[in-house]
């Protein structure tokens, strides 16, 4: 696609003024979020109102009203413009400033309906972030019945993708794997394409898929639109747009620290063995719609989901070893209040965005303080506040410091909640229930069904000549049911707990381990063997392998897995124990790995750096 001159201008913009309540749906990500200022080098937004402003069809306008689209967010008002033009461009921006909208739009208005090969194609870095997009295209071109989308990712069923590319599709999203297998094979015709967007760049790089991006860059068309979103810029994204983009329009929407501003966030300081009595208690006392709960390992995800189903509650787990179809229906559930508890790890939930999340559990430390900031994202969304509770043991909490930096305020130490805490967060939900209740009844004209239920009231009031005070106790004791209201549980191991804070080292936090967990140095500054390369043999159904990459090259744990997954076909639950170091790391794979896939690894890059892949003999 050609590219139109433009005039443009540099400008910043406080938006404290502006009216960033808009009503827009929250599950797409469209809603504005605590934006402080705004940095653009575009060209200036349409005159007139809405989205009107920008001329698109009615269809589209028709379709943005329905689903509550009044006001464009700053990062479309900046960034529709030059997309209409065809410019390449550049936006940092954050989840839940409206991104989405920001480039679906322009490119739906641009589309040609006949052309029956794809013309836009997203990729994204999760599945979940894949069928997010697609159901925005969706939504927003409800009113163009002959217009195709479809979320291509690994899991779901090839052949039916296949079968619906050759029928005609306009519009692909997908994963990078997913995307490149169906480019190898000749089943996604590029050749027509006109956009290709880059969701979540930073997100593609952290997990090690920047060179197959690269990879799908290198086979479009000479003339081709090309739009790149990134939360972050690091020096590999830049290098990218560099590489790629057509002299870019470049926008950038600075928050407020992921805006962690709405989201009360709070630490439990437990020891290990507690964790499971101490998750039970807070779910009792905090009286939330919606919660998360974010685990280490898929088997820390069975063991909480199993011991919170035994209590009780409407529980679901969303981990590597859940499949496509079954992870689908669970976040609908989530979404449709059929299920109130998620029990989840970092990677499965990447890219959820469901409403009535109001409550984020950190059951265990995250490994990095991205990952706790993604995690505390999933609530106070949407202009929405939201709470966010860690569990630490003693040795975990001089972490704590390291996470404050990264949201940049404040985590509250809290108490595990007592039984007089529990106690009156019952009798506040029931309290709650009761006055519910009694507002259904008097807005609405009564049922057969309530009528019914008086005349049982009038004649058990003349049978037993008692008083409304008596009649409305029982009838609560039936709400109520068998199970007592009150708890009183021995809290006796409340008091053996660690204080609330003491003296909290503020450590390094970023990766998986501390500067001093890595092990002490030589005095030229070499790492000496450390404590944690000492750790004990892989499984038995795992080898151990030594890869060049480690802490100088800032490479991540997601790097390697991402990387090695891809270009082995392990599965990222397939892969063991990972020890990074300062300038090599140990990664444990399972036995029996064929020569080939051995000698495509040892040629594999991971942010530029070649792995060198070696096997570390017993």
């Amino acid at each position: 696609m050609t590219h139109t001159p433009c005039e443009s201008f540099t400008s910043s913009v406080d938006l404290s003024a502006l009216d960033l309540a808009s009503s827009q749906d929250a599950s797409s990500s469209e809603s504005a979020e605590s934006i402080e200022s705004i940095e653009i080098t575009t060209t200036p937004a349409p005159a007139g109102e809405g989205f009107a402003a920008f001329g698109f069809a009615p269809e589209l306008l028709e379709a943005l009203e329905a689903i509550g689209y009044k006001e464009p967010s700053p990062i479309q008002k900046a960034a529709i413009p030059e997309l209409m033009l065809g410019r390449d461009l550049v936006g940092q921006a954050q989840t839940g400033t409206g991104k989405t909208a920001a480039f679906a739009l322009p490119m739906l208005a641009a589309l040609d309906e006949q052309q029956r090969t794809p013309q836009v194609l997203v990729p994204t870095p999760t599945r979940e972030l894949a069928i997010q997009v697609a159901d925005a295209f969706k939504n927003y071109a409800a009113k163009l019945p002959h217009l195709r989308v479809l979320p291509v990712y690994g899991g779901a069923d090839f052949r039916d993708q296949i079968h619906k590319l050759k029928r005609g599709v306009q519009i692909v999203v997908g994963t990078p794997g997913r995307v490149m297998d169906h480019m190898r094979q000749g089943t996604l015709d590029l050749s027509g394409l006109r956009s290709l967007v880059l969701d979540e760049a930073d997100e593609m790089l952290r997990m090690g898929f920047i060179d197959d991006v690269e990879w799908v860059l290198g086979q479009l068309p000479e003339q081709r639109q090309v739009v790149l979103f990134s939360a972050t810029m690091p020096a590999e994204i830049r290098r990218i747009s560099h590489q790629y983009l057509n002299s870019p329009a470049e926008i950038t929407i600075k928050t407020k620290g992921s805006d962690a501003s709405r989201i009360h966030q709070r630490y439990i300081t437990v020891n290990g063995p507690m964790k499971l009595e101490a998750l039970s208690r807070v779910l009792e006392a905090e009286t939330k719609e919606g919660v998360i709960i974010f685990a280490r390992t898929k088997a820390i995800t069975v063991t909480v989901a199993e011991a919170l189903e035994a209590k009780g509650y409407g529980v679901a787990v969303l981990n590597g070893d859940v499949a496509q179809n079954q992870r689908e229906r669970t976040i609908e559930r989530l979404k449709s209040g059929g299920v109130d508890v998620l029990v989840a790890t970092d990677v499965a939930a990447r890219g959820l965005d469901v409403d009535r999340i109001s409550l984020v559990i950190n059951y265990d430390i995250p490994f990095d303080s991205e990952a706790y900031v993604h995690r505390i994202g999933r609530t106070g969304r949407a202009g929405r506040t939201g709470n966010a509770i860690l569990f630490v043991t003693p040795r975990e909490r001089r972490f704590i410091t390291g996470l404050e930096r990264a949201v940049g305020r404040p985590i509250e130490a809290m108490e595990i909640p007592s039984n007089a805490s529990i106690n009156q967060s019952r009798l506040d939900r029931l309290r709650e229930r009761l006055n519910s209740t009694l507002e259904n009844l008097s807005s609405e004209e009564p049922t057969e069904q309530q009528a019914m239920l008086s005349e049982i009231l009038q004649r058990v009031a003349q049978e037993r000549s008692t008083t409304p005070e008596q009649l409305a106790l029982a009838a609560l004791q039936m709400a109520v049911g068998e199970q007592p209201l009150l708890v009183h549980d021995d809290e006796s191991w409340l008091r053996q707990q660690p204080p609330l804070r003491d003296g909290r080292r503020a450590d390094r936090f970023g990766d998986r381990l501390s500067e001093r967990d890595r092990g002490p140095r030589q005095a030229n500054g070499q790492q000496r063997r450390g404590p944690r390369e000492q750790a004990g043999p892989p499984e038995d159904h795992m080898d151990r392998f030594r890869v060049e990459v480690g802490w100088r090259d800032r490479i991540k744990p997601g790097n390697i897995v991402g990387a090695i997954a891809n270009e082995s076909g392990l599965t990222g639950r397939s892969i063991g124990r990972i020890q990074i170091f300062d300038t090599h790391s140990l990664v444990d794979l399972p036995k029996g790995m064929p020569d080939e896939v051995f000698q495509n690894l040892k040629r594999l890059k991971v942010l530029n750096r070649e792995l060198q892949i070696t096997r570390v003999r017993p």
